[in-house]
């Protein structure tokens, strides 16, 4: 394969620039941008998953789940050391492939902009109205829209990520202290580590794997690794921790409530159908173990919710900018990186916050969800083949193009998410 363009390495590289670590340990200090893609990674829609997995199959489906969380490495890896290698962001990677990967972002980025948006307030709303009832749920969505755009205009990564992982450290303590209650025997999760599917469908198998949703969110982390001032090809170790980290916390958080599902409601008949179904939970929690467990799934629920918002506030505009800078540069190099202070930046965080309030008060416009759906369904796909095409490229220097297992994986995600957004557009048209 040949690229557009010869490797070029990242000359934005500053003389302050912070160097590796090269112990264990101070890598494991060093993480930071993966804690803040396991929280806006696991949201919501993850966890209802896995609720309704363990609910219907019990530990079942475990594998399916860890295997979802080792592709999810593979495309945020993969991205991170496409960044570090070449100096270029996914987005200078998606237009050398021609006009049209770029132009396919750019209505997709507007579409789930204006949809993620509303759905992340309403979600963050639902466990907040529940444990604090004194405001109707669209006030509670807009007030969590606000605080999530007034956090991103400060500017201030270091204090995001800090947010970010004390958000961690909530969810660590509520949803897999939750699990801990009623953690099944070892038996019972040794049986769940071999692929079966058992009664359960192959859609479901596969929704484990993966998903079809709220997936552009991974293109952020190459930005999130520049914020932390990690340039060039000497950081991929790190980066590789990095990353393995994120995707170790998302792998036992979406774990930890497949057990709760499991233990708690398998065989019992109970429904999780929804947001509101985390509130049916939470009360089923009260019944069986008293207030305090209530509070501590809601919280932990929230924290889900809430994080995830702030991770798309903060990441996503940055991919929009980067679309702009390259449309304006009119297929030259852009000479500068995007920033937080970049007007492009500023416009997509107001369109991420503000359009999305009305469809608060309403059902989104058919027309709006037809066509964000159809887009979204070929979006995974589309970053498997791209990844695999821009890293085994003559971009990318010998020593950092993909290897065998690598490939493997990505033509397994190519296989497996073609086969859903099929399925996705099946059922919509």
């Amino acid at each position: 394969m040949e690229a557009k363009e010869p490797v070029q390495q990242n000359t934005a590289v500053s003389s302050e620039a912070p160097t590796p670590p090269t112990t264990f340990k101070g890598k494991l200090k060093s993480v930071g941008p993966g804690f803040v893609t396991a929280a806006t990674g696991v949201g919501t829609g993850d966890l209802i998953a896995a609720l309704v997995a363990g609910a219907s199959f019990g530990m079942t489906l475990l594998w399916a789940i860890i295997v979802g969380a080792i592709f999810k490495y593979f495309f945020t890896e993969g991205m991170g050391r496409w960044f570090l290698a070449t100096g270029k962001t996914i987005l200078e990677g998606w237009h050398s492939l021609g006009k049209w990967a770029t132009g396919y972002f750019g209505v997709y980025s507007v579409l789930w902009g204006l949809s993620y948006g509303a759905a992340a307030m309403s979600t963050s709303a639902i466990m907040m109205v529940t444990m604090f009832p004194i405001m109707p749920l669209w006030a509670w969505g807009i007030l969590h829209g606000l605080a999530g755009m007034a956090l991103v205009l400060t500017g201030k990564y270091k204090l995001f990520e800090k947010i970010m992982t004390v958000m961690i450290g909530i969810m660590f303590v509520t949803i897999v202290g939750s699990a801990v209650i009623i953690m099944p025997e070892i038996g019972s999760i040794l049986s769940g580590l071999v692929p079966r599917t058992g009664d359960s469908s192959l859609l479901l198998v596969m929704g484990l794997l993966g998903g079809v949703g709220g997936t552009i969110t991974m293109a952020s982390y190459g930005y999130w690794v520049r914020e932390k001032q990690w340039e060039g090809r000497k950081w991929i170790p790190m980066m590789k921790l990095d990353t393995a980290v994120g995707y170790i916390i998302t792998g036992v958080f979406t774990i930890a409530l497949l057990i709760v599902g499991a233990e708690f409601l398998f065989g019992s008949g109970i429904a999780i159908e929804g947001e509101e179904g985390l509130v049916t939970l939470s009360n089923l929690f009260a019944a069986e173990f008293g207030e305090v467990a209530r509070w501590m799934f809601l919280i932990g629920a929230w924290s889900a919710a809430f994080s995830s918002l702030l991770g798309v506030w903060n990441g996503v505009p940055y991919l929009f900018a980067d679309f702009v800078r390259i449309v304006k540069a009119k297929g030259k190099r852009p000479d500068k990186p995007v920033t937080n202070k970049d007007p492009a930046y500023r416009a997509y965080l107001l369109w991420l916050t503000f359009p999305p309030m009305l469809l608060l008060f309403f059902n989104s416009p058919v027309f709006i969800v037809i066509l964000y759906g159809a887009l979204g369904a070929l979006f995974m796909p589309f970053l498997a083949i791209s990844l695999m095409w821009l890293l085994n490229s003559n971009a990318v220097e010998k020593g950092f193009k993909n290897g065998w297992l690598a490939n493997t994986v990505l033509t397994a995600c190519v296989l497996l998410f073609g086969y859903l957004g099929t399925l996705e557009l099946i059922n919509m048209f």
